[in-house]
């Protein structure tokens, strides 16, 4: 990555991100972090302040969150931390936002998504560079062991917290981390992580970027529904929203004509399907002419006529 780029990362004071915070250190790269604090540990209020030490000694800016959820879940943690994250970036200006995901993540992540029966896309979703809206996700640890990072902190004597609710079994990603991934990657990583190298670039190949993009509206010809939801996830993942299964049985069952979300509209006709911010808003009869007869779709008329006075013009299909 460009070390002039600004950076903002994803700070925990666990194993990962704390080893990532001396590697960016060590390879020169500026960044600024940000933390999270759910308040469901012991430790959490010394991972912070730790997390201010850290900045304090190494002169970064950092961002702190406090996060009580009424009923703590990953889902929501997730969903909260990221609106914290995005918040900064746009208020600051950051352009890049730099997670700790490492090799045993991803692969536990494709076990997970594998038990539930899914496509290639979801199986590897989890690459080194991530494209969002208005910032990318850079994963530097993506093709790390967990066992290599530890072994970067000890050898340096780096402190680090540990998360005991990562053993915790009842959970289903914890009882597939401690009774699957972990051991796997530590048998057969090289292995692993050639595995990932041929399907990452066989998804390269299958779901190349043959859509259009015009600001932010998308547009792409209909093929087979098996072809189009794997492009709809794709675009909805750069407008930063990832599709869960009933979702998708909606857009297909709609036969791409839905909101998701309540923020982005989906609509289709007989040759095209659009994907654009959903706006509704009152239209005047002449814009309404003009649309039926390009033969654009009512759910992201609204948005067009959003940025009519900024002379958008459609391109023929």
């Amino acid at each position: 990555m460009e070390k002039s780029s600004n950076n903002l990362l994803a700070f925990s004071a666990g194993v990962d991100s704390t080893a990532l915070f001396f590697w960016l250190i060590e390879n020169n790269i500026p960044f600024d972090i940000a933390i999270v604090n759910y308040h469901t540990r012991k430790t959490s209020n010394e991972e912070v302040e730790y997390a201010k030490e850290l900045a304090e000694t190494y002169n970064k800016k950092i961002y702190i969150k406090d996060c009580v959820l009424p009923k703590f879940s990953e889902k929501e943690a997730r969903i909260c931390r990221y609106v914290f994250f995005e918040e900064i970036i746009k208020k600051h200006g950051y352009h890049t936002l730099i997670t700790a995901h490492q090799l045993n993540d991803r692969f536990e992540w494709f076990l997970m998504q594998f038990s539930k029966g899914a496509g290639l896309k979801e199986l590897i979703a989890m690459g080194e560079w991530e494209e969002r809206e208005f910032y990318k996700i850079y994963r530097p640890f993506y093709n790390i062991s967990r066992n290599e990072i530890v072994t970067f902190l000890n050898e340096r004597g780096i402190k680090y917290y540990t998360d005991e609710s990562n053993f915790d079994k009842k959970y289903k990603r914890n009882f597939i981390r401690d009774e699957f991934s972990n051991k796997f990657i530590t048998l057969f990583e090289n292995g692993v992580k050639k595995s990932f190298e041929y399907l990452e670039k066989d998804l390269d190949l299958l779901f190349q970027k043959d859509w259009k993009k015009n600001k932010k509206l998308y547009s792409f010809k209909k093929s087979e529904p098996e072809i189009d939801i794997k492009k709809t996830d794709l675009i909805l993942k750069e407008l930063g929203i990832i599709m869960t299964k009933p979702q998708r049985d909606e857009v297909i069952k709609t036969d791409f004509s839905c909101v998701i979300q309540g923020k982005i509209a989906i609509d289709s006709n007989e040759n095209t399907i659009y994907i654009a911010p959903y706006i509704k808003t009152t239209m005047d009869k002449k814009f309404k002419d003009k649309m039926r007869k390009e033969k654009i779709p009512p759910k992201v008329r609204g948005y067009l006529y959003s940025i009519e006075n900024k002379q958008w013009k459609m391109e023929n299909d």
